[in-house]
């Protein structure tokens, strides 16, 4: 069902969020305004084009569909606030990762833009990843003291915490429950009414500490998850065993749901979350079980590479100055996405150590990476040409066809295979002549 003519929704921050937010908005009818500070930003959302790069199914064919239509404009004028029904504030809250603090620069310059052209009854919803309490001690007080107006009285105000993710972002907001916490009752049954004129989803209706808590949990609790999987697996290393086999086991097990381990932790949310949520008690609390899940998948990227360190000294070759082919950019299987990716961090590690690099990853764009000295070749052949060591840094499902026959004859003599993953297997790779080095995979040779 089409919505009125008149019925105006301004979606503030114009990225991974707010784009596809905005197109499906628009696409229910409204008129809806993208405000973003850069101008770059607007000019493509203006002709149809995404601000990121990356594979999202039906993404960029839905903002073409109702920018053609003029149901979604796109300005840098917070004036467009004014006569809008709701305002979705999507902008980043990055932290800062010497601190492990909130960084609310851009969350609060936003907030002040929008409180200027605050109108009486209209709808600011935060769909930003937020600390708990920040809607009480932040927003709610930056709003009313730049606007002369009372959260709850004249306007309403609710948290909407995001649940999206890269190569799904339309899947996720079409299919994926909400939690919507309201600064009172009222504000929260405003907002769920609008949003179930968008989205055929289960709504659960709350406050917005809990609304704040559950996302920062949601993130936080798969974090600790993966720790747990990663120290299991340095276990299995010192120990001759393989940590794929032991978590396939305990899985057997009714509720046990063991993670996969890995080269570490990486995308904007779960690098972040947990700092987000532990800030908000005042504490990264150094010796807790949340920052040292931290400290434990941060660590992962440097114990791959000394395993690939161990992987040369066992063949007998100097790292340094010896070609190595990294498959894998993107922080987690089968997805486009890099941002804190652990291939980029081993990247530039074995970068610094002196190591020559040719990089393979067929769902990162290679223009992503434009005047950097990591840049991935789409041709495989070529990167694992004449290569020394091949490190998996990012698990795809492609890499698993691959042929340790062909590999090897490509490769130069004594190959090494460095594997984050469970995609070669270490006894018919070292049957094949590999030296192989995995996570979780014991140093102990066993028949």
């Amino acid at each position: 069902m089409q919505n009125k003519p008149d019925e105006k929704v301004v979606v503030v921050g114009l990225g991974y969020v707010g784009t596809p937010i905005a197109c499906l908005f628009a696409k229910a009818g409204f008129l809806t305004v993208g405000i973003d500070v850069d101008p770059e930003k607007i000019g493509l959302t203006n002709r149809g084009r995404l601000t990121f790069k990356g594979k999202e199914p039906g993404l960029e064919s839905l903002l073409r569909a109702v920018v053609t239509k003029k149901r979604l404009v796109a300005s840098v004028n917070f004036s467009e606030c004014k006569d809008a029904q709701a305002i979705i504030v999507c902008v980043d809250t990055p932290i800062d990762f010497e601190t492990k603090k909130p960084n609310y620069k851009s969350l609060k310059s936003a907030l002040k833009s929008i409180a200027k052209y605050l109108a009486k009854d209209t709808m600011v919803v935060i769909e930003s990843t937020l600390a708990p309490l920040t809607m009480q001690k932040l927003v709610k007080p930056v709003l009313e003291a730049n606007s002369n107006l009372k959260a709850g009285k004249d306007f309403y105000l609710a948290h909407v915490p995001e649940r999206v993710m890269p190569g799904r972002l339309i899947y996720n907001l079409l299919h994926y429950n909400r939690v919507i916490g309201g600064i009172d009752k009222k504000s929260a049954e405003r907002v769920k009414a609008l949003y179930q004129k968008v989205f055929e989803v289960d709504f659960d209706v709350t406050d917005c500490l809990t609304a704040e808590l559950t996302k920062t949990v949601e993130n936080t609790s798969r974090d600790v998850q993966i720790a747990f999987a990663n120290e299991v697996a340095l276990i299995c290393e010192k120990l001759g065993a393989d940590v794929f086999k032991v978590r396939d086991l305990v899985n057997k097990c009714p509720f046990r749901d063991m993670r996969y381990p890995g080269a570490g932790v990486g995308g904007p949310c779960l690098t972040k979350d947990p700092w987000l949520l532990m800030s908000s008690v005042n504490g990264h609390l150094k010796d807790s079980l949340v920052a040292l899940s931290r400290y434990r998948n941060d660590s992962m990227p440097d114990h791959v590479v000394k395993l690939t360190k161990d992987g040369f000294a066992e063949a007998g070759k100097n790292l340094k100055g010896s070609k190595i082919a990294l498959l894998g950019l993107a922080y987690s299987p089968n997805s486009y996405e890099t941002r804190n990716s652990p291939g980029v961090h081993i990247a530039q590690k074995l970068l610094k150590i002196g190591a020559k690099l040719a990089v393979y990853d067929p769902h990162v764009e290679p223009e992503i990476f434009d005047g950097q000295k990591i840049k991935p070749n789409q041709n495989l052949e070529e990167v694992i040409s004449g290569s020394d060591c091949i490190v998996l840094a990012t698990p795809h499902d492609r890499y698993k066809r691959l042929s340790l026959l062909k590999l090897k004859k490509l490769m130069k003599k004594s190959p090494i295979i460095i594997d984050s993953g469970d995609t070669f297997d270490k006894k018919k790779s070292e049957r094949e002549g590999f030296i192989h080095k995995g996570i979780g995979k014991g140093y102990l040779r066993s028949g």
